[in-house]
């Protein structure tokens, strides 16, 4: 991640709050926008949280990020919950216990591999320790049980939508799907329409 967004800050404010996006989609946006970040777990024990925590940092790193998103904390959320994406690979368990037993199978390599838990590797050590579960070769009881290469997948996929399902990375990547009150005009190739985001580059560039 950069410093700054590609795309000018505060851009994606304005764009919610204008009549280009719908009530139900604005409020759903302005909730993700204002939620604080997780503190104290509902769904994961404090250890696992500070295990899952440390993976989301190495999936999507956010350290230069001005505002990170809170990538673990929206996935204990949804746990909590009882939320999902209606589906799963008919070899891996249900997700509460998928993601219980993930997290654990992560450290047990983790132990295996450097003797450590994850969350207290260096960020080499750990993403070595991803890798090999993303190959399917993590050591580990919970990987007799379960498969670390289908894992590894879901959890991916469900970090990359948590990030990019919200609205600062939207702002960052110049999206603006949401806008979509009034219909789309321009969808020719290579048009834009006038409220689409425009690269601080590109801005620049042109002052």
């Amino acid at each position: 991640m950069t410093n700054s967004p590609i795309y000018p800050s505060g851009s994606i404010h304005m764009l919610i709050e204008s009549d280009l996006v719908t009530p139900p989609t604005r409020e759903a946006l302005r909730a993700r926008l204002r939620t604080p970040a997780v503190v104290v777990p509902r769904f994961f024990s404090a250890a696992a949280f500070e295990t899952v925590c440390a993976v989301c940092d190495r999936l999507i790193p956010q350290a230069e990020h001005p505002r990170p998103i809170d990538l673990a904390g929206t996935l204990d959320t949804r746990l909590a919950d009882g939320e999902g994406d209606g589906w799963r690979f008919a070899v891996m368990p249900p997700d509460a216990l998928m993601h219980a037993m993930g997290l654990d199978g992560i450290d047990q390599a983790a132990t295996a591999m450097f003797g450590r838990a994850f969350s207290g590797l260096p960020d080499a050590d750990q993403d070595a320790v991803l890798s090999a579960v993303q190959a399917g070769r993590a050591q580990g009881s919970i990987w007799g049980a379960m498969e670390a290469a289908l894992y590894f997948e879901e959890l991916l996929a469900l970090v990359t939508d948590i990030y990019f399902s919200h609205p600062l990375a939207s702002e960052e990547i110049g999206y603006a799907g949401m806008a979509d009150a009034h219909g789309w005009q321009a969808i020719g190739l290579d048009e834009r329409e006038a409220h689409e985001p425009v690269s601080a580059s590109v801005l620049e560039s042109a002052a």
